[in-house]
């Protein structure tokens, strides 16, 4: 996983202000949500682009999932806290719009992008395949963030948390279909960002480079 930064915790793990709730729940807490903080800061960091941010709104959302434990019936914990998490990173951006700053860039695609929205990936060549290979995690985080929200957030689901169409469906409040629209679309996005320039000597008919 492409990591956070070393050292963080969220209040609840600290012993913060607020995090003093003993009994069960707190308990349970513990052993269901908090497992789950690196993929939380994991999703924060490729929706906010900001490590800073990124980690407001993870704490932000522990907290809110802390105070509203009582409401959690069961589900995938996991999806849960990014249900809640999700909502902390909308909020933010919305606040910071609301202040005439840019929270997160939701800039049009380049034309690069524009031209790879329909067009999807040589199979010996996936985005998956490309991203194992270059283990330079900026440049990745860089590509990834180029890709405009909600396509981003979906392909973070669901490649880099492996979460299933049905628990992305139910995080983001969109129909299966759409979610598996909005991947499709994504790594079509991500593998023209990825792949190398083709080599116009190498694509030419051999009448041409002769």
């Amino acid at each position: 996983m492409i990591g956070r930064r070393g050292g963080f915790r969220p209040f609840l793990v600290r012993g913060g202000k607020g995090a003093e709730a003993p009994g069960a729940d707190a308990r349970r807490f513990r052993e269901l949500i908090l497992p789950h903080l690196d993929s939380a800061y994991n999703l924060a960091r490729y929706l906010a682009t900001d490590a800073n941010v990124a980690e407001d709104i993870v704490q932000e959302a522990f907290l809110r999932a802390f105070r509203a434990f009582d409401s959690y019936r069961g589900e995938s914990p996991r999806a849960w806290l990014f249900a809640i998490l999700r909502n902390c990173w909308r909020d933010r951006a919305s606040a910071d719009r609301a202040r005439g700053r840019v929270l997160v860039d939701q800039a049009a695609l380049s034309e690069a992008q524009a031209a790879a929205v329909d067009n999807h990936p040589d199979d010996a060549d996936t985005p998956e395949t490309i991203l194992a290979r270059r283990g330079e995690v900026d440049a990745v985080r860089s590509v990834i963030a180029g890709i405009p929200e909600p396509f981003r957030e979906a392909l973070v689901l669901r490649e880099m948390e492996l979460m299933s169409y049905r628990e992305i469906a139910a995080i983001t409040g969109v129909p299966i279909g759409t979610v598996m629209s909005r991947i499709a679309r994504a790594r079509g996005m991500l593998a023209a960002l990825l792949l190398p320039a083709a080599d116009p000597a190498h694509d030419a008919p051999e009448e041409e480079r002769a």
